[in-house]
């Protein structure tokens, strides 16, 4: 059974590959992870399709799911709004009118500041940056897929450099059971200069941008511009403030929000609910402008809101089915298994790098990063005093591990997240982004072996 548990995840990349349809792979991978949870049980395998169904109804049903399903609905309400008033062409042509965004160097160069500076919750930066560019990237003949990868590659990697956010104290709280012999922050921020990951991808966005330079399927992007917002260009420009107040009360807002959850302590907010009600706080002012200023009425208005919502729909369900197939393959056991393989029987000099391969197998079969520092944090950690190795150096090479299978997985959330915000084809993203982040993933190996012979000899 041991082996079987790596089964689903196959299944769902096999079928991506095989059918080019994501929902489809999924389900058939939740699928087959309830049947070998119920042959594992001695349950009747018979009741696999219902259990099937009840593991994605108490997916659905947990708050901190229901908060990102509601969120990825807001999202497609706050574009239409957005978009239909005229606030997006609005703005483009503001900014080309200023000079002060003139060439397609400066597009991905503003794009990716604003990736980087919302660096306090992941989802709200790549939302905020892939909002704001789209009609500046289609007026300079950009791909969307390009965004998609600006984006994805920037924020994560930001995220879990500048720690002062979620994923800090989320870290934070995996390693504080731990004997370290140093305080748990000295360990947190000692991962700086170790990870190479998140500094390398960071690198090599910004070759893409100041170069203008792409390769591979994403050249070939570019050459088709394909989008799946066809209805950016149907409404005239408007006012600017149509698009800028409501990204201004999210970004100020998801500040506000975090220090509120976080009973003052923005490092102890919740991201998933932060990011909720500030994405609800854009949409109740975007809504109030329209009427306002008499620009919709209140019907058209919500007709306009459900509509965008329903653009969406597709992509929500992948959200919702990717985080199904991650509880169910928790219960299965898949990353302890794939986490135990590796870590077996390994040379002292090949073990930064083999947690490395193997966060980034895990993050890539189960499409979760935060699930693989849950994981394999417990297992990294007691190896610190049992080998000596330097803590900060075995956390670095855990998280950066996480991002990377992330960036290449099509079942991730944040892989999904992320070409919703560019508007992008879901599989199209996964294919022109992989080849970059499998470059420098190779970098960060080899970057690790030296670490390794560095600190042991």
């Amino acid at each position: 059974m041991d082996w079987l548990t790596v089964l689903p995840p196959l299944i769902a990349i096999a079928v991506v590959l095989w059918k080019k349809e994501v929902i489809l792979a999924l389900l058939l991978a939740v699928l087959s992870s309830e049947l070998l949870l119920a042959m594992s049980n001695e349950s009747a395998w018979l009741l696999t399709p219902i259990n099937t169904i009840e593991r994605i109804v108490s997916t659905a049903g947990s708050g901190s799911t229901t908060r990102i399903l509601i969120f990825s609905l807001l999202v497609g309400a706050l574009l239409a709004f957005i978009r239909d008033s005229g606030g997006v062409k609005a703005t483009v042509n503001r900014l080309i009118g200023s000079g002060l965004i003139n060439s397609r160097k400066r597009v991905g160069g503003v794009t990716m500041f604003t990736g980087m500076a919302i660096f306090i919750e992941s989802n709200l930066s790549v939302l905020t940056a892939g909002i704001f560019a789209r009609g500046l990237f289609d007026k300079y003949k950009m791909s969307r897929a390009r965004l998609a990868y600006i984006i994805d590659s920037t924020c994560a990697p930001i995220c879990i450099l500048i720690l002062l956010n979620g994923w800090g104290a989320y870290v934070l709280a995996l390693i504080s059971a731990y004997d370290l012999n140093e305080t748990p922050i000295a360990v947190l921020w000692g991962t700086l200069p170790y990870n190479v990951y998140a500094w390398l991808t960071l690198l090599v966005v910004a070759y893409t941008i100041f170069a203008d330079k792409v390769h591979g399927p994403m050249k070939e992007a570019e050459i088709k511009l394909e989008s799946t917002d066809t209805k950016l260009n149907s409404s005239e420009a408007t006012k600017s403030r149509f698009m800028l107040v409501p990204l201004i009360v999210m970004i100020v807002g998801m500040f506000g929000f975090m220090l509120l959850t976080g009973e003052g302590d923005i490092t102890k907010g919740s991201g998933s609910k932060s990011v909720l009600y500030a994405t609800f706080l854009a949409c109740i002012v975007a809504y109030l402008q329209l009427l306002w200023h008499k620009r919709f009425t209140h019907q058209q208005s919500l007709k306009i809101g459900f509509n965008g919502m329903g653009e969406l729909l597709p992509l929500v369900t992948i959200v919702l089915l990717s985080i199904a197939l991650g509880s169910s393959l928790k219960e299965l056991g898949t990353g302890v298994f794939v986490s135990g393989v590796v870590g077996e029987h390994l040379p002292l000099i090949l073990v930064v790098p083999m947690l490395f391969l193997t966060g980034a197998f895990m993050s890539f079969t189960t499409g979760t990063s935060w699930g693989t520092f849950a994981i394999l944090i417990p297992i990294g950690m007691p190896l610190v005093a049992s080998l000596g190795l330097p803590p900060s150096l075995v956390l670095a090479a855990i998280l950066g591990g996480g991002i990377f299978g992330d960036h290449c997985s099509p079942i991730s959330d944040t892989t999904a997240v992320s070409s919703l915000a560019a508007g992008c084809d879901l599989l199209t993203h996964v294919k022109t982004q992989m080849p970059y982040a499998l470059f420098v993933g190779g970098l960060t190996i080899i970057a690790y072996l030296l670490l390794s012979v560095q600190v042991l000899f």
